[in-house]
């Protein structure tokens, strides 16, 4: 999805780090635009756990656009360092991700349903212009650090359905 919109991106007031690797089609168009764009764009084609570690605490915003994502942890990842996650609504994406909803100022990040490179770059605008809104942006970073998908969270979740279950 990316790559369908990337002139488009980084257009924009961003800079991006791209890391990891995959199909060699992909890694040299981010290779490629990395030259085209060095100010712009970051294409790491490697993996290196440490400086995942190093972005997400770096980054104001996770994208995340996966077609298929059984259970995710980068979005985790990226929460607790208080980097907001842009993520496509499947699997575990959708069950730790809410949208952030600007009427109730609930959620934890934005997400977007269809597996369309437009419908995630009016994602990512739509979240730059919360950024923008320091107020916003703070209380979504707070929210999204104080999120609890631990397993001692869990835990306790299936001790009250259990209770529940026996006291019926």
């Amino acid at each position: 999805l990316i790559v369908h919109v990337l002139e488009e991106i980084l257009a924009m007031n961003v800079q991006l780090v791209v890391l990891g690797t995959g199909e060699w089609h992909y890694e040299n168009i981010f290779r490629d635009a990395a030259k085209r764009y060095p100010k712009k764009l970051s294409a790491n084609i490697f993996y290196d756990n440490t400086l995942a570690h190093r972005i997400y605490a770096g980054s104001d915003l996770f994208l995340m656009p996966s077609l298929y994502e059984p259970c995710g942890l980068a979005q985790l990842f990226s929460m607790k360092y208080g980097t907001i996650p842009i993520v496509r609504e499947t699997g575990g994406l959708k069950d730790t991700v809410q949208p952030y909803n600007e009427f109730t100022g609930e959620g934890n990040g934005f997400s977007f349903a269809n597996y369309n490179a437009h419908d995630m770059l009016y994602t990512i605008k739509r979240a730059l212009n919360f950024y923008y809104n320091k107020d916003i942006w703070h209380s979504l970073m707070r929210r999204a650090m104080q999120c609890d998908y631990s397993w001692k969270r869990s835990a306790m979740e299936y001790i009250a359905l259990y209770k529940r279950l026996v006291e019926a």
